[in-house]
């Protein structure tokens, strides 16, 4: 670990991103360039005095993860996070955990929408980052591991996680899960994580191995879906993707129209906050 050079390349990169960088209000006029530490802190999900350690050349060796967080905070490319993770004395990341790495491009995006929700998933299924609109809509995703963190997985494992959808719809949803996972194992190949999930579905699950013997393949980049909310209700909502040239990330923004139910029922969302779903209160 060489703490001075991690010192300085976080307190540089700190320096130079404006918090309209990060989705952040601008607020009072600054005395010094660039982010607070307690901003950084607060966007990794770490104490701003372990962030501050860091800084100061004093703290302990970061964990992976933790690493993989100040580099989401950081908006840091992919050159860059490796760079991180080596003066930090710790292995680059493997190309299964480099999936999980947030593309800067669509978090510039994402931080820019406040108004309606949004999510970023990787070619997985696996929730990267949500917004406070969609964390209300869908509930906080945040807390799953293994093959759990796949909403894919989820959905032929977890009946709670088919509650958000009408059950006439559950159907057309359980083909497009498989053909989504289609697509991502094609490209990742069978000793991927892609192809860990499969295995395990199709021990686990006869509609999921009923559904992967068709070969249906499809990335979805537009859909209208009704979602099922614990406290408003049926919702109706146009889905936009947003994907990365390599097609391993998408950024989902969720719409309706002005003045349409749908959109009311997105002003209540708002007001109401968090309702999670029954699927995040039970263990994982």
């Amino acid at each position: 670990m060489d703490r001075a050079a991690l010192a300085d390349f976080l307190r540089r990169r700190r320096e130079t991103l404006q918090p309209g960088d990060v989705g952040l209000p601008a607020g009072a006029r600054r005395r010094a360039p660039g982010l607070r530490r307690e901003e950084v802190a607060a966007l990794a999900a770490m104490s701003t005095d372990y962030y501050t350690r860091l800084e100061q050349q004093r703290g302990p060796q970061p964990s992976p993860q933790m690493l993989a967080s100040l580099a989401r905070a950081l908006r840091l490319t992919g050159g860059e996070r490796d760079y991180l993770f080596r003066v930090a004395g710790q292995n680059a990341p493997t190309s299964v955990s480099v999936a999980t790495h947030v593309a800067p491009a669509l978090l510039r995006v994402l931080d820019r929408l406040e108004d309606t929700p949004a999510l970023i998933l990787s070619n997985l299924g696996e929730t990267l980052v949500q917004n406070r609109l969609a964390e209300a809509l869908f509930g906080d995703r945040s807390g799953y591991t293994g093959l759990a963190r796949s909403e894919i997985y989820r959905w032929f494992t977890d009946p709670a996680e088919r509650l958000r959808y009408p059950e006439e719809d559950r159907d057309r949803q359980s083909r497009a899960q498989v053909a989504n996972l289609r697509a991502a194992y094609g490209s990742m190949g069978p000793q991927s994580r892609a192809g860990e999930i499969v295995r395990a579905l199709q021990k686990a699950s006869p509609e999921f191995a009923e559904l992967w013997e068709r070969h249906e393949v499809a990335q979805r980049f537009a859909d209208h879906k009704t979602l099922v909310h614990p406290e408003l209700g049926a919702i109706e909502l146009d889905c936009q993707a947003l994907f990365t040239e390599d097609q391993s990330q998408a950024l989902l923004v969720l719409t309706a129209p002005p003045r349409s139910e749908g959109y009311e029922k997105l002003q209540l969302l708002a007001v109401l906050g968090h309702e999670r779903f029954p699927a995040d209160t039970g263990p994982r």
